[in-house]
């Protein structure tokens, strides 16, 4: 026998009975049939129900009927049959001339054993505060999403109207050496803002690369590529996402490395085409480049670093990532890896994760 045991039935119900007095928390000591036994001073406080009134009347007629809740007494009844308990049970909690209240619910039964009457506890919670403060977290969330989505659009938009200024500003140039930079500059502005179009799609979270991949290479294309019927450009990318900052920079890698190939792979009219690869294996992904050009230049014809190779490595190094170059037969190919032991902020992952 335990100690409970041991008590006789009225210590233990008076016992019980000082507890819910002396509680802070909103209680309420009930017997089967859903009589008050007693209530905490808190619990009377909360609801503006006078204490004289709450001692040996139904629950349901508590206050103004309020707490005639008909699913709350349902859960009652059966957890004083011992068939339920109420666990975290939130409900809408409605007074005249109040405003609605969200009141988290708990209630066990209280077994004595050598009583047989049931004696339920219950205690609540007013989470109003707390539910406000979310759903406010909520709104300003949403908020910030719809702002974040007219920013990029905008951003898009604007990075295009400078794009085709320069595109304009091209054809009035005499130097062919500044022309070429006009529209190396022009076709990086046109992969930004293809970006920016992408993530105003997207929910801002993550970024489904070979969409992004795709949508930016058949941007690309179309701005360099004068016959599509002699230079392709393919993708063939698995079903990674991404971070925005990561397809960001893994966008603009790409786009210097398409625009690279395009100048230097394919001279005097030569076909071919360009695939742009992306695959993830656990934690580590590669990036590739390929063409099936000329392949790379060798001895003093070897081609000097300039802009775009700088921007690369920087992006590289970004992403915690390492970048090869190799002879294929035919072409070159360029692979940006980033192993599985590198930083975890730059890693894609697979979207069935």
């Amino acid at each position: 026998m335990n100690q409970v045991d041991a008590l006789p039935p009225d210590f233990s119900v008076g016992l019980a009975n000082a507890v819910i007095l002396a509680t802070d928390a909103p209680s309420l000591l009930l017997r089967a049939d859903l009589t008050v036994m007693v209530a905490s001073r808190s619990f009377c406080r909360t609801f503006g129900i006078d204490p004289a009134q709450t001692v040996l009347r139904p629950l349901t007629s508590l206050g103004a009927g309020e707490w005639n809740i008909p699913q709350l007494i349902a859960l009652l009844q059966a957890t004083a049959s011992g068939y339920a308990a109420v666990e975290s049970y939130e409900m809408d909690f409605h007074r005249e001339g109040q405003p609605v209240r969200h009141l988290l619910i708990n209630a066990r039964k209280l077994n004595y054993p050598s009583d047989e009457s049931a004696t339920l506890l219950l205690s609540c919670v007013d989470v109003t505060e707390a539910r406000h403060r979310e759903q406010q977290k909520e709104d300003l969330l949403r908020e910030k999403a719809v702002l974040l989505r007219e920013l990029n659009h905008r951003i898009a938009n604007s990075l295009q109207i400078i794009a085709s200024v320069l595109l304009q500003g091209a054809r009035t140039v005499q130097s062919e050496e500044a022309r070429l930079h006009i529209n190396e500059a022009h076709h990086r502005l046109m992969s930004v803002a293809e970006l920016q179009r992408q993530l105003a799609l997207s929910h801002l979270e993550r970024v489904v690369l070979a969409d992004y991949l795709a949508s930016l290479c058949r941007s690309i294309g179309a701005s360099m590529i004068r016959d599509p019927s002699r230079l392709t450009i393919e993708v063939d990318v698995d079903d990674s996402v991404v971070t925005p900052e990561v397809s960001l920079s893994l966008g603009l890698i790409v786009t210097e490395l398409v625009i690279n190939a395009l100048k230097h792979a394919f001279p005097d009219q030569r076909g071919g085409r360009i695939v742009v690869g992306f695959a993830s294996t656990g934690e580590g992904w590669e990036l590739t480049v390929r063409d099936d050009g000329v392949g790379l230049p060798e001895g003093p014809d070897q081609a000097k670093a300039g802009l775009g190779s700088n921007i690369v490595r920087a992006l590289v190094m970004q992403l915690d990532a390492t970048i090869s170059m190799a002879a294929v037969n035919p072409g070159t190919l360029v692979s940006v890896t980033h192993d599985a032991a590198d930083a975890a902020n730059a890693q894609p992952t697979p979207a069935a994760v």
